[in-house]
């Protein structure tokens, strides 16, 4: 493959299910708080690393976290369960994606599962050097993936918003 095709390739449109990740943890004494239970702090990184996933895939390229909305934390995660997380890219903005994040807790003994937690992340994709590079657009096919693109453009907004309010009162 000559450096055009292989060019045209990494920028060619994307199917959302082209970046679909899915993780899995089980929840050991190390991850947990003297009550056994999943300390937020680990459940965070989780989600980082889940959304990372889903962002490389995507873009092929080097991505960083730039920004995670807020997290609620709806039940327990305990000891001995299993946590999943699945991840996909919902939008693109030219080298930021958003990626959304949704977690469940799996209780294999009472099989039971329930949902944890769901979170939207901004990657930014970077080169080598740390410069941001274009990533190529997302196409989402099914109508649950067009209701997260269409929302990603909308939450984009409040994060401007809300990125100019901060720096307005830290003026």
């Amino acid at each position: 493959m000559n450096h055009d095709e292989n060019k045209a390739k990494l920028t060619r449109p994307r199917p959302v299910r082209e970046s679909a990740s899915e993780m899995s943890e089980i929840v050991l004494p190390n991850d947990a708080n003297p009550l056994n239970a999943l300390l937020g702090g680990r459940l965070m990184h989780w989600i980082d690393l889940a959304g990372a996933m889903a962002a490389h895939r995507h873009s092929r390229t080097y991505v960083v976290t730039a920004s995670i909305d807020h997290l609620d934390f709806l039940v327990p995660v305990r000891v001995g369960d299993f946590v999943i997380l699945r991840s996909s890219v919902n939008r693109v903005f030219h080298s930021s994606m958003e990626v959304g994040v949704k977690v469940w807790v799996e209780n294999y003994r009472a099989e039971e599962r329930r949902h944890v937690s769901s979170a939207y992340l901004t990657f930014v994709a970077i080169d080598a050097a740390g410069n941001k590079v274009a990533v190529p657009p997302v196409v989402p096919e099914t109508e649950d993936e067009r209701r997260r693109y269409d929302g990603a453009a909308r939450r984009r907004e409040i994060r401007r918003a809300e990125s100019a309010r901060r720096k307005e009162v830290r003026s």
